[in-house]
């Protein structure tokens, strides 16, 4: 069975860069029979430009692309500071151990050699979202007294829980995904509302606002720091 994201939850976004139609066009089709959703490129250069304007989730990468390789596009994923989290995937007919090292070496996260299942592809995406986002992959999350259940949507605090909106919940996800991180408006915006809907920055201190009173509903300090100048954290 697919592993659908839980109730609220922003579906996943997995940028698909391959120079073949037909092989773009499949790999999509798979990805989002799981509950994914897909944006693709064809060659190097239209991959960057994407990651930079829709910041995917995780990126699936051809080695062999015109205008720029992977393994350069690897490297200016990973050296950009707004997209070297992305966990990339190198996908490549090259089998050698030499070139999964080069690969591994640039920045990716992982690398798969043609001929591959689609079935190995989509369990290494899943592996890796689970790894750099695990409330989408329906994981339970723990920081402090919070615990949070991806999959059945649902926060509890000091064994209570709490009531919150799809919002909140999203951006609490995001907060106990790395704890201690401080995470700008603009950044949350793209991370709990997406590039694709356009919502004032000042949004954010409003439902910032919503989760505060709602984790201290029933007690407790309030978790959630701000960063003068910088942004919010938890904890």
């Amino acid at each position: 069975m697919p592993e659908m994201p839980g109730p609220g939850a922003r579906r996943p976004l997995v940028l698909v860069v391959d120079d073949e139609p037909a092989q773009r066009a499949m790999l999509s089709y798979n990805i989002e029979a799981q509950g994914y959703r897909t944006v693709t490129a064809a060659d190097g250069e239209e991959a960057l430009l994407i990651a930079d304007e829709q910041h995917p989730d995780i990126i699936l990468l051809d080695w062999m692309l015109p205008r720029l390789s992977g393994i350069e596009v690897c490297r200016q994923l990973k050296a950009r500071q707004a997209t070297r989290e992305i966990p990339v995937i190198m996908v490549s007919a090259r089998s050698e151990e030499e070139d999964r090292v080069r690969g591994l070496d640039t920045g990716a996260d992982d690398y798969v050699t043609k001929p591959y299942s689609i079935s190995e592809l989509i369990a290494r995406l899943k592996a890796n979202l689970r790894r750099v986002r695990p409330a989408l992959s329906g994981l339970m999350l723990e920081v402090g007294d919070l615990r949070l259940d991806a999959e059945a949507h649902k926060v509890f605090r000091a064994g209570q829980e709490l009531r919150l909106g799809p919002t909140e919940f999203r951006l609490l996800s995001t907060f106990m995904e790395k704890p201690g991180r401080v995470w700008s408006r603009e950044q949350l915006l793209d991370r709990v509302w997406g590039r694709d809907i356009y919502v004032d920055s000042r949004t954010v201190d409003v439902h910032i606002g919503r989760l505060r009173k709602a984790l201290m509903a029933r007690g407790g300090d309030d978790p959630i720091r701000t960063v003068r100048g910088a942004g919010y954290a938890l904890g």
